[in-house]
């Protein structure tokens, strides 16, 4: 089905202006146009407009009256006053009374067309941030397993079929793709949920500690072993054991697994007792098992023993369509945690993460998150604050600061504009402007152009 044409009201009591929006707007929006406030208000009790475009100046009942009663009534279209460049104080009047945004008559139609697509934008942008929120509330039952794309749904599926067995599981999956988060929550929907969950991380364990980490070990059995010490097979005892990085076990190691998962009895470091566990193995790796089988770094009879049940995660680059639900996730976590008040992200910045390739995957995007609150200057995140360039094409952010500082900065980009327009020509650019070039002169110096 083909997405319908926005709507966007035109109120201007001139005729020419409204053909001149017809012939900008029409191809890509669905304009309608209102000579009077009085016709504007009779249109909108019919139908929702998302944008409306309000002149300034109009006979009977201003621009500014119009908005007045626009917001008497609550509405919830975004209004961009419509000015004459000598009306300036009573555009910013507009924008105090809750006015989005204001154009300057004359502009040209990129600018019309930037300005209009940019209201839109944030328009979606807040519907999409509203909605995220409320999706965080059931996007998962999983602990902190996060998505709504066709794989995550398929994972989330898996999970529930196989967390009431207790058959070993081996999760593969790039760095960073939350194999320890799915390893919990196969543990929360079993039969073992209230039992431990124990992880250990088998390549952060230097090798002649890793026995004694996972069996334990008896008093006197090493120098330094003051007292016994029960191993994770112990601790999780009833529950479920997760075993990440599994690929980096060495082969002694392995050989030790191997006959815990065929007996299920384990023996502590310098005991002589076998230790009968009730624990369900789920381990996890980044690495290819097949060639590190074939390289005879892996035995190949464990790899078999552990992938009774394999699971493959998906890279955060090939479900992108979750990046807004974790941005908007961790934004809410980094927001508790360090007492911020960040209240989302810029339809630019949130492009920009779109875009990224994520190769450290959640846990990068996860980091990020957390630096950008930290360094936020203001309650938004925007493109500007991103340590990554965005692609071109992107659309700008609307620049920060208060409202007399992004008129300032608004109008000087124009005036910058319509000076290379006109080569550099004073004269040029006020007629560009349409003002008289005694007024450009007196905005140059305070703006920072003379």
């Amino acid at each position: 089905m083909i997405n319908p044409k926005p709507p966007v009201l035109a109120v201007d009591d001139e005729t020419d202006m409204l053909e001149t929006y017809r012939s900008v707007l029409g191809r890509n929006y669905e304009l309608l146009t209102a000579g009077s406030g009085a016709a504007a208000f009779e249109l909108l009790k019919n139908r929702q407009v998302p944008l409306i475009l309000l002149d300034l100046k109009m006979p009977r009942q201003s621009g500014l009256e119009v908005l007045k009663r626009l917001k008497e009534q609550e509405s919830d279209s975004d209004v961009i006053i419509v000015t004459a460049s000598q009306e300036i104080a009573t555009a910013v009047e507009a924008m105090k009374l809750g006015a989005l945004d204001y154009l300057t008559k004359p502009f040209d139609v990129k600018e019309l067309l930037i300005v209009v697509a940019k209201a839109l934008e944030r328009r979606e942008l807040v519907r999409e941030n509203l909605y995220l929120k409320d999706s965080l509330k059931t996007a998962t039952g999983h602990c902190e397993l996060i998505g709504r794309g066709p794989g995550m749904k398929k994972l989330f599926e898996t999970i529930g079929k196989i967390a009431p067995a207790d058959s070993t599981v081996l999760i593969h999956g790039e760095s960073g793709t939350g194999k320890e988060l799915v390893a919990r929550a196969i543990h929360k929907k079993s039969r073992r949920a209230a039992r431990p969950f124990v992880a250990v991380n088998c390549a952060a364990i230097p090798e002649n500690l890793l026995e004694s980490e996972l069996f334990g070990h008896e008093r006197g059995s090493f120098t330094g072993a003051l007292e016994r010490k029960l191993g994770k097979f112990e601790l999780a005892d009833g529950g479920t054991l997760f075993l990440d990085e599994i690929g980096c076990m060495p082969p002694a190691m392995q050989a030790k697994l191997l006959r815990v998962l065929e007996d299920r009895t384990i023996e502590r470091l310098g005991g002589e007792k076998s230790i009968t566990v009730n624990v369900r193995i789920i381990s996890a790796t980044n690495i290819d098992f097949q060639r590190e089988i074939e390289s005879g770094k892996f035995r190949h009879d464990l790899y078999y023993r552990l992938n009774v049940i394999p699971l493959e995660l998906i890279p955060l680059r090939e479900r992108k369509e979750d990046i807004p639900l974790f941005a908007a996730y961790f934004l809410n976590k980094f927001n508790r945690e360090l007492n911020k008040k960040v209240t989302g992200f810029s339809a630019a910045a949130m492009q920009g993460l779109m875009n990224n390739n994520w190769p450290g995957n959640v846990r990068e995007l996860q980091n990020m998150i957390e630096r950008l609150v930290v360094l936020a200057g203001s309650s938004e995140i925007t493109a500007s604050d991103l340590p990554f360039g965005l692609p071109p094409g992107t659309p700008a952010d609307i620049p920060a600061g208060n409202l007399h500082e992004r008129l300032a900065r608004y109008e000087k980009e124009l005036i910058q504009k319509a000076l290379a327009d006109g080569g550099g020509s004073r004269t040029k650019a006020a007629q560009i402007l349409g003002i008289a070039r005694s007024s450009l002169n007196s905005k140059l110096k305070p703006l920072g152009l003379s």
